[in-house]
């Protein structure tokens, strides 16, 4: 079973999660809008260092701790790293007081009816057990609907939950990440079909079980309250999904129950170029922002 105490601070816990788990896909990206170009880096290894090092600027902030950050998400590499000399998740559990969570996805397949399923994970077992020892409260895996296709719609939120029983066979918590693109002409739509399929799942769920579920915030405020109330759901978080975050905070304080789970909305503004004065007073008002927005429902 997950840890109780981390469980209770979710469900009732004031505050929201961080998003700190680019992949090695999304890394240069994070790393330019941090101030820190390609040319900076000449290989895999060295670009990792980087983020980790921004990673670890961000968890030992000052703002950085359980009062307003609930929850984190951390990349694989992450967790296998150290903060301050010790591993990251029970860093951030004993010192921050923040429950700690792990990306646990392979990233997207190709499109197909409109979504991309995530890619075959074939080790997730040995993942998950090493997630366990290391203290990790749950996992996040993330797919992504480009149209509202019923089909690939049902497809995404089957897989979603085929994997999310797994994470809970290993005394896991899972969020299930569903995200709907931001930009779609049909994203109304698609989150309609969305909350049904997730739905028929929840009810179909054993009463002893919940899941999490990070979604995209919906078009239409507090469309996602069925899934907020559901007995078999702890939390429903939010991603920014490509808003800025003063977009995002403000879609998001529409939404009752619905608290942030940000990466891009998070890390904005900041710089490897800023002193630690100027990268602590961003990041105590990003997170004073998002916490706002999170508690405004």
């Amino acid at each position: 079973m997950p840890n109780a105490k981390m469980s209770e601070q979710i469900a009732k816990g004031d505050g929201f999660i961080a998003a700190l788990d680019q992949s090695g896909g999304s890394t240069p990206k994070a790393l330019r809008l941090y101030g820190v170009e390609e040319s900076e880096y000449s290989n895999e290894t060295e670009m990792f260092d980087l983020i980790h090092t921004m990673r670890s600027r961000i968890i030992t902030a000052p703002a950085f701790s359980g009062g307003k950050v609930i929850g984190a998400i951390l990349f694989e590499q992450t967790m296998d790293r150290q903060v301050n000399g010790t591993p990251t998740a029970t860093y951030l559990w004993e010192t921050c007081g923040v429950v700690p969570f792990l990306k646990i996805d392979k990233g997207l397949a190709a499109e197909e009816n409109g979504v991309q399923l995530m890619k075959p994970n074939p080790d997730v077992d040995a993942l998950l057990e090493r997630a366990a020892k290391a203290g990790i409260f749950g996992t996040k895996e993330r797919s992504v609907i480009n149209a509202a296709n019923e089909a690939g719609i049902a497809a995404i939120v089957d897989q979603q939950f085929e994997l999310g029983f797994t994470v809970l066979k290993h005394g896991l918590m899972p969020i299930l990440e569903p995200e709907v693109t931001i930009s779609i002409a049909d994203k109304a739509e698609a989150e309609a079909i969305l909350r049904s399929e997730i739905l028929k799942h929840l009810d179909a769920m054993p009463a002893d079980k919940q899941v999490m579920l990070k979604l995209t915030i919906p078009t239409e405020p507090n469309f996602y309250k069925p899934l907020i109330d559901h007995p078999r759901v702890l939390k429903v978080v939010a991603l920014s999904g490509g808003y800025s975050r003063a977009d995002a905070n403000a879609k998001l304080a529409q939404n009752g129950g619905m608290i942030a789970s940000f990466s891009r909305g998070l890390t904005e503004g900041l710089s490897a170029q800023q002193s630690d004065a100027e990268f602590n007073a961003m990041l105590s008002d990003s997170i004073d922002g998002i916490h706002a927005a999170s508690v405004a429902g």
